[in-house]
């Protein structure tokens, strides 16, 4: 007989907590390796827990929309034929709803269950279950909860509880993640601060206004909170918790980083002309079907290995120079929503392997299937906006990174070529490419050499090349 406790896996490292969105096992069912027992929710992405071992559910210990600790008890399996106990977490839900039940009486909500775990990560009680959680040193005047590593990186910055109630948390229910006092630690080393007061109405995001000149006083303002009202022949749809990170880093990222967006046009005809030549050897041989993303990829690459600097992120005043390439491509999930995954030391893979890279990612991306670290540590992202039928476009700027590509839709038209009877005009496969990059530290001549660069290799792609 035995007791295999069910934790809170660690999804990342800069993940501290998790929530808890469904169960799909309650006490008394059977598991088995590696089955799936609750699906959980960080702020990167939406995983599956599987089981352990083989045994029966005998207690769970946290209840859906909770959010735990990561190394927290969360559930319990008896293993070897252990009769299961009833949840103490699953007869205060009956008691609650005042249903009849047969089950011992379940422990008072103020009261931390006797199964719980006696010993919490983080300085965080078990009775964090029920959404109470005990306050940590430098107590805030509001209600907002901190966890134990923001309240360090403030208390290391010299960040003060007033200021700290100031800024716009993007975690579940407007908690300030590490992301986010990370990025106003940026943004306030960047620029001069005003002296720090209890902000009117706590509860409201403040954003921080850049000035126009060093020499002006930083003002502080509040979103207008003013209730939009809904009338007939509207109806209200409540952002998903995908949509609300996508929505709150888009706004970040405008906020920190003064957006400049180039365009060039790409003759990228030998391109197309190779690829429709090859796609069928390519899949037989390969068992891939290989799209233009690892292509334009692969001329990302050589540009970023031409342009270093445009491979780069800021840290308030000083610029932090990536020796690696990550590539992030955009991709759209099928219920609208978008995630970025990353693949890795891009520039140590040939077109084969940043094919299979591709198609990997986004089908498990479809599939909900990423694991965290999956979609962390970009160095560059592109975005196909041609997918949609769209030619161009400008994309916003994937913190922490300097800079974003958007590829258009490849049409035919006809455009002026030279040749050694002179100038004439042909149907041509046309494209283009636009990128978005940040004006603190990418120029004009940067940015736009850079592109310029990548259009260069797309244009001069070898139409005998082998597959």
């Amino acid at each position: 007989m035995a007791q295999v406790e069910l934790i809170m896996p660690k999804m990342g490292e800069s993940i501290m907590e998790a929530t808890i969105l469904n169960w799909l096992k309650t006490v008394g069912d059977t598991v088995e390796v590696d089955e799936n027992i609750l699906e959980i929710a960080t702020d990167k992405v939406d995983s599956e827990i599987p089981s352990p071992v083989n045994g029966v559910i005998s207690e769970i210990l946290f209840q859906v929309n909770d959010v735990v600790p990561v190394g927290t008890v969360i559930a319990r399996i008896a293993t070897e034929g252990e009769e299961p106990a009833p949840s103490p977490a699953i007869a205060e839900q009956s008691a609650s709803n005042g249903s009849q039940s047969s089950a011992p009486e379940a422990p008072s909500p103020s009261k931390e269950p006797e199964s719980a775990p006696t010993k919490q990560p983080l300085s965080v009680p078990a009775s964090a279950a029920t959404g109470s959680v005990e306050k940590l040193a430098r107590p805030s005047q509001s209600d907002r909860f901190y966890s134990p590593l923001v309240r360090n990186i403030a208390q290391t910055e010299g960040i003060s509880i007033e200021e700290l109630d100031s800024i716009a948390g993007t975690g579940l229910h407007g908690r300030v993640t590490k992301t986010d006092i990370i990025s106003y630690v940026t943004m306030r080393k960047a620029t001069p601060q005003a002296p720090s007061s209890p902000p009117a109405a706590p509860t409201a995001p403040h954003i921080p206004v850049i000035p126009v000149s060093p020499s002006e006083k930083i003002e502080k303002t509040t979103i207008p909170t003013e209730p939009i009202s809904v009338g007939d022949g509207e109806e209200v749809i409540e952002m998903t918790r995908m949509r609300k990170l996508i929505a709150d880093h888009m706004v970040m990222s405008k906020q920190t980083s003064p957006h400049v967006t180039s365009y060039v046009e790409a003759d990228v005809t030998n391109l197309v002309n190779w690829r429709n030549a090859n796609k069928v050897e390519f899949q037989e041989k390969y068992n891939e079907k290989i799209t233009f993303t690892p292509i334009f990829m692969e001329a990302i690459v050589k540009a970023l290995r031409d342009f270093p600097m445009v491979n780069v992120s800021v840290d308030g005043s000083r610029i932090i120079k990536k020796n690696y390439i990550n590539l992030g491509m955009a991709t759209a999930l099928p219920n609208g929503d978008l995630i970025v995954p990353v693949i890795k030391n891009a520039d140590q893979l040939n077109l084969l392997g940043l094919t299979r890279s591709v198609n990997d990612l986004a089908n498990r991306a479809r599939a909900n299937k990423l694991k965290p670290e999956e979609i962390q540590e970009g160095t560059f992202t592109l975005t196909n906006v041609g997918t949609f039928g769209n030619v161009m476009g400008t994309p916003i700027i994937n913190q922490p990174q300097v800079a974003i590509m958007a590829v258009g839709a490849i049409r035919k038209r006809p455009a002026v070529i030279e040749s050694e009877f002179g100038d004439v005009i042909a149907i041509r496969q046309m494209m283009f490419l636009s990128m978005s990059y940040d004006h603190r530290v990418v120029d004009g001549f940067l940015g736009g050499s850079f592109l310029r660069r990548v259009a260069d290799y797309l244009e001069q792609f070898d139409v005998n090349r082998g597959v």
